[in-house]
Order: structure tokens, then C-alpha cells, then sequence
């Protein structure tokens, strides 16, 4: 048996050849000294299994990208092949009342990513606006079409942000169109075609004279810097349609500046102006009106016949009231100066608060209105409401009455309030937009008129003052006498006959500080025009307010803008 398995046993030249005594010689990290041997057979059959393993996986992908998902890859394709790209539609043009631009497109530029794929031949108009200063608050900005980090865009609209621009978006804004563009492998451009072309958004001409806007800008910034008030709104309104020729609010912003947002100082600058730019004092600001309400008391004081027109008041520069309950204190309610016997004409000529205290809220033997009856005749002129919805809708404001007291305070209504509120004090507020609305019906007769910024608009009528016209023409006689020989003098121009109604509202405990109106009317004979202006925040030592913001605006006028006088 040992011989056959030795014959059997095959002999390999290796072993014959091997030198187990040369092997500590061999550079074993070469592989010298180490025999070849055969792979095996499972090593083969592992290789074998895991190719095939690969191969299958492949398989299997090609037919899922293939068949299964490939109408779906293949339209992915397509639409990396294909781009929609917007074209951004002409924004409309906004026009003064003399078809002179306000607010326009500049000549498109390029993108300045127009290079990439999404943005090629892509333009955006650049919106520009008039240098005439006063004309921010009417017109507001917009906000540019904005886009991703990648180039696309997530907003194709301009969008109006304030004033005109906002309120009138959707008909300035346009309908943007749409171009396809076929791009190669690399991103570049090898054919495009419109597929809708953009419609340019409409434009708008509005009332306004934006020549008369700025000179009345002027007056207020040029008053506000000489005098330090912290600012001041003026509006001139047609009394007849309800367009308003003149509108601004100083200090204001750059409508420019704020829709491109290229400036960041200047944005920066206006975010934080204790002034606030940002404020249409217009329609949003709210003031006490002082005694610009007397002409609407006196309204009341006719109707209920109150007290003779001609019957004469002594303000002898205040009334004192003992106390009922302790006669020992008495309050003393003061005038701006003593004015001697008054009757109701003079009392609104020279503003006698001891006259509207007297007919406001009574005094010995004469009556007055009552709280109740304040309240009435106000609301009846539209203080207290707001604007119906418009371009001027702002807050509502404010009448004192006895419920707002015990709702605000918790406390009781005593004559002491009434007479602040017959003088226009206390809690009033009022917008310029409401003062605006009163003195055209008081101009008009009667008819409130909700402000239109449009020219050629339909006159919106709100309501009807159902007053006497002679009473209206009672208290127009007083506001003309304001301006020949009472506290509106400085309206008393020899080119147009002016009615008008002056105010000083105080302000605050120490009452150091006073906003300063003017209001009222022209011509005096055949009211064609209103005006309201307020100053904000000034102090109570200064001479010039309100009344010489519009008397530099009518001289002005007198000489660039003679038509409106006429």
C-alpha cells in the first residue's frame, strides 16, 4: 500500500529544486521564496456570484429609468431643455392733472444676471419718479420683482407699496407674458419664442397740480425749519367735485430710494427720523383741532337758535365756575387774550374761547348746546367717522362725549369738559382728511364730499348737512371777517377774497408745545376751493404757524398758478 501511494504521489520540480536552507535569504516583501499555488474553486465561484450580483442591480436600474419611470425622465428633460421666462409687463404711468409724468419706466436694462440660463434677455423697467419735492406720500413705491439665490424668480409683479402705487396696484400693475427658451447641455441659449407677449398696466391722471403740491411743500418745510415744529400736512380740495389740487405731508421720504433699496443709509436714515417720514399726516396723522371746530359750534348754536347772532358776549379774558358741591373751589377757563363784547361773527373772527364757552356749554343766564348737541353737529360735518373707503380712509378719530370719558377714565362728565370740547380740546382728534371733508361742506352748504385723488372723477357724495343756508352764510361772514380783521389777517390778500378759521391746539399737561391750523375757503363770494393745513409739534412762544404756510402758498399762486384764484 505505501509503495503504490508513492508511485502514485506526483513529484513537483519546486519541491526537487526547494533550498530549505536558503530560505531566511529570500525578500519575502518581493514574494521570493513563496510558492504559486492554484485559486480554488469556491474563491471563483465567490467572484462569479458578486459579478453577477452587480450585473443583476444594473440591470434592474436600467429598466426602472428605462421603462418604469421613463416617460417621466424623459419629460424632466425636456424642461431642462425648455424654460419659461417671464416678460415683465410696463407698469402704467401715473400723470398730474397737466398730463406732466409723476411716476414712470425708465428704458429697460439687462438683468445682471441676464448670462444665466433662467434670466437670458430678461429686463426689468426701472421705476422712476418726479424731482418735485411733496409728492412721496401721494405716489408710495413698489417693490421690484425678487428671485432666489439660483436666478429664479418666486415674484414676477411689481408690487404697489404705498400711496397711489399701492392703493391703485391692480390697474397699474399690468399682466406680465412669458417667453420659451431652448438651452443646450451647457446652459446656452440655441432658440427662444414669446409665448404670451406682456400688457402694459394702465396709467392714471390724477388731480393733482403738482405744481401747487410742491410750492405748498415748500411753505410747510420752509415754516417747520424756520420755527421748529416737528412737522405739517397742508390739502387743497376742489369743493364742488371733491378733487384735491394739492396734498403733502413733510418731512418725507424718496419714493426712489425706497423701491430701488440701493441707498441703505438713506433707508436707515428715514427708518429712524424721530419725525417720522414714513407719516402721511394727511390721512393718517391725528390732531386736536384747537378752535377750527368753532365755525361747525356756531352751525349748532343758529340752528338750535341758541343765542341771537348779534347778541353780545363780554369776554373779559375768562369765566370762573364755583365748584356745587364746594364753593370754595372754583375753576377759572381761560381765554388767549381779553377780547371785549363779541357777538357770534366776531366770536369766530377773533377765536373767543369765552364766547364758544358761553354757547358751547352754557354760562349764568345763557344756555348753550350741551355735550349731547356738540356731539350731534360735529358728527353731522363728519368728525368722529371715517372717510368713506377711498384713497383718504384713515383712522376715525375722536369726539369727547360723556360715554368715552367713563370708558377711558372711569370717571364723570363735568361742564369743564364741555367747554374744552366746544373749543376743540380735551380728547378731540382729528385727521386733515376729515378737516379737509368739514370746510368743504361748510364751503359747499352742506355737502360732505369724500376727497378724490383722480381728476375727472364722479363727485362722491357722503351725506348732506341739513342746515339754512343763511346760517352757513352767518358763519362764513365770521370766517371772512378772520381774514380782514381777525386772527386769519395774514390771509387778508388783495388778489382773492379768503374765508378762513385758525386754530392753536395745545398740548400735553405743560402745554409748551401746540400744533397751529388754518383752515377755510376761496373765493369768499362763490367758494370754488378748501384748504386745511396743520402744523405739528411746535412751540407755544411761536408767532408764525399755519396761516403763513398758506398765505406763502397764495402768493405764490398768485403768481405761477392765477387760474385756481380766479
Amino acid at each position: 500500500m505505501s509503495l503504490r501511494r508513492r508511485k502514485t504521489h506526483e513529484i513537483d520540480p519546486d519541491e526537487v529544486l526547494m533550498d530549505a536552507h536558503n530560505i531566511s535569504q529570500f525578500d519575502r516583501d518581493q514574494f521570493e521564496g513563496r510558492m504559486e499555488r492554484p485559486i480554488s474553486k469556491p474563491a471563483l465561484y465567490t467572484v462569479l456570484g458578486v459579478f453577477l450580483l452587480v450585473a443583476s442591480v444594473y440591470v434592474f436600474q436600467t429598466a426602472n429609468l428605462q421603462i418604469i419611470h421613463g416617460s417621466e425622465y424623459s419629460a424632466r428633460s425636456q424642461a431642462n431643455l425648455l424654460r419659461s421666462v417671464p416678460i415683465f409687463a410696463a407698469r402704467g404711468i401715473i400723470y398730474d392733472r397737466n398730463g406732466i409724468p409723476l411716476a414712470w419706466n425708465a428704458p429697460a436694462t439687462a438683468d445682471a444676471d441676464a448670462s444665466t440660463t433662467n434670466d437670458v434677455n430678461n429686463v426689468i423697467a426701472q421705476r422712476n419718479y418726479a424731482t418735485s419735492t411733496g409728492l412721496s406720500h401721494v405716489l408710495g413705491y413698489v417693490q421690484y420683482p425678487s428671485k432666489d439665490s439660483n436666478g429664479f424668480y418666486y415674484q414676477e409683479d411689481f408690487n404697489g407699496v404705498a400711496g397711489v402705487e399701492k392703493y391703485y396696484d391692480s390697474l397699474l400693475q399690468g399682466v406680465n407674458g412669458s417667453r420659451l427658451i431652448e438651452v443646450n447641455a451647457r446652459g446656452k441659449v440655441v432658440s427662444e419664442n414669446v409665448v404670451r407677449p406682456a400688457q402694459a398696466g394702465n396709467g392714471i391722471t390724477l388731480s393733482i397740480d403738482s405744481r401747487v403740491q410742491s410750492a405748498l411743500f415748500s411753505s410747510i418745510k420752509d415754516v417747520a425749519t424756520r420755527v421748529n415744529f416737528k412737522g405739517g400736512a397742508g390739502i387743497i380740495m376742489d369743493v364742488h367735485t371733491g378733487e384735491v389740487l394739492a396734498m403733502t405731508s413733510y418731512p418725507e421720504y424718496s419714493s426712489e430710494i425706497m423701491s430701488d433699496k440701493t441707498d441703505s443709509a438713506a433707508i436707515r436714515g428715514f427708518l429712524t427720523d424721530k419725525n417720522q417720514p414714513f407719516l402721511d399726516r394727511i390721512t393718517d396723522g391725528l390732531y386736536t383741532p384747537g378752535s377750527i371746530v368753532k365755525p361747525y359750534v356756531a352751525m349748532g348754536v343758529l340752528t338750535e337758535k341758541i343765542i341771537d347772532p348779534y347778541k353780545l358776549i363780554h369776554d373779559s379774558g375768562s369765566i370762573s365756575i364755583t365748584n356745587p358741591y364746594n364753593p370754595s373751589q372754583v375753576s377759572v377757563f381761560r381765554d388767549w387774550k381779553a377780547l371785549g363784547s363779541l357777538d357770534l361773527r366776531h366770536g369766530i373772527a377773533m377765536s373767543s374761547d369765552v364766547y364758544f364757552y358761553t354757547v358751547g356749554g352754557g354760562y349764568k343766564d345763557q344756555p348753550g348746546l350741551g355735550i349731547t348737541r356738540l356731539d350731534k353737529y360735529f358728527s353731522m360735518f363728519g368728525f368722529g367717522t371715517k372717510i368713506a373707503p377711498s384713497f383718504f380712509t384713515g383712522p376715525a378719530g375722536l369726539i369727547p362725549t360723556p360715554a368715552w370719558k367713563q370708558k377711558t377714565f372711569g370717571e364723570d362728565w363735568y361742564l369743564g369738559d364741555t367747554y374744552h370740547t366746544a373749543i376743540g380740546q380735551y380728547g378731540f382728534q382729528v385727521t386733515p382728511a376729515q378737516v379737509i371733508r368739514a370746510v368743504g361742506s361748510m364751503a359747499n352748504y352742506g355737502t360732505l364730499l369724500t376727497p378724490s385723488i383722480l381728476k375727472d372723477s364722479e363727485p362722491h357724495v357722503e351725506g348732506v348737512v341739513p342746515l339754512a343756508k343763511s346760517d352757513f352764510d352767518v358763519v362764513h361772514e365770521g370766517m371772512r371777517l378772520s381774514a380782514t380783521i381777525g386772527v386769519a389777517k395774514a390771509l387778508g390778500v388783495s388778489y382773492v377774497n379768503v374765508a378762513a378759521k385758525t386754530g392753536t391746539a395745545e398740548l400735553g399737561v405743560s402745554k409748551a408745545n401746540v400744533n397751529s391750523w388754518v383752515t377755510g375757503f376761496w373765493p369768499y363770494e362763490n367758494p370754488k376751493y378748501a384748504f386745511a393745513v396743520v402744523m405739528d409739534h411746535g412751540a407755544v412762544e411761536n408767532l408764525i404757524g399755519a396761516a403763513a404756510v398758506m398765505r406763502e402758498t397764495l402768493d405764490w399762486m398768485h403768481v405761477n398758478t392765477p387760474e385756481y384764484l380766479k
